[in-house]
């Protein structure tokens, strides 16, 4: 076998799904943009064990056509009719769909190329499969867009709005101090969820709190809020929102 049909190594996969495809909570197209027969179907077989869908196409013509529908491109920088770089660049202007560049060239000029023409990430060949799908999920969890805030929170009576910093009970204002507010909203946006005490303090007062702090705040807002129901105390673990 030449060393440029080895550049991928065969992956060692445990199943542990029926069919012998590895279970995962993520699937994703994967455009393979190759030009090494050998290479792409090695590649093509360990992405389909691990439960993705895949592309193949052996040109930088080829790639441009389809990569508007996939979820990630992993190009090959050595191709027959257009250099990779330029791929990748003509890629980049039009989406931000995740590109990984996996070639031959390992010289540090040829990376800081790479990065610079918008791959998110650089893999030099001869490269272990394993590598490859921790850095496919590096990138993808990067990539993956992050869910909106949520600005308001309405539970029966109580509004709890984020933008305004205003909390409200049957339509009239609460006064709460800033801290208040914030442990407040935290609950209100996890509700029938049990936050822990640990998280409270992390998240509400950072490294300045004591656990006398927390336990104060909480029956400061049970008293403005009109009964201690507004916030359950569950023992031993933290607080979450009961419904007054």
């Amino acid at each position: 076998m030449s060393r440029r049909s080895a550049n991928v190594l065969e992956p060692h996969i445990i199943t542990t799904a029926p069919g012998g495809v590895r279970s995962s909570s993520e699937v994703w197209r994967v455009l393979v943009v190759e030009s090494n027969a050998s290479d792409a179907e090695s590649l093509t077989r360990g992405l389909e064990r691990h439960g993705h869908t895949v592309d193949r196409v052996d040109t930088g013509g080829g790639a441009l056509q389809v990569y508007e529908d996939v979820d990630l491109v992993l190009l090959d920088l050595e191709l027959p009719d257009l250099d990779g770089l330029e791929v990748c660049r003509e890629i980049r202007l039009v989406c931000d769909v995740p590109v990984i560049a996996v070639t031959s060239r390992g010289a540090e000029i040829d990376r800081v190329l790479g990065l610079q023409a918008g791959a998110d990430d650089y893999l030099v060949k001869p490269y272990g499969f394993r590598e490859l799908m921790a850095r496919i999920s590096a990138v993808m969890r990067r990539s993956r867009p992050r869910p909106l805030a949520v600005k308001s929170v309405s539970h029966g009576p109580l509004h709890v709005d984020a933008d305004a910093r205003e909390v409200s009970l049957q339509g009239r204002r609460i006064e709460v101090t800033r801290k208040e507010f914030d442990l407040l909203y935290l609950l209100a946006s996890h509700p029938g969820t049990v936050i822990p005490r640990k998280r409270l303090m992390q998240q509400v007062w950072g490294d300045s709190w004591s656990r006398r702090t927390v336990d104060t705040h909480v029956s400061s807002l049970r008293s403005k809020l009109g009964g201690a129901d507004w916030i359950i105390t569950v023992r031993g673990v933290g607080f979450r929102l009961g419904h007054g």
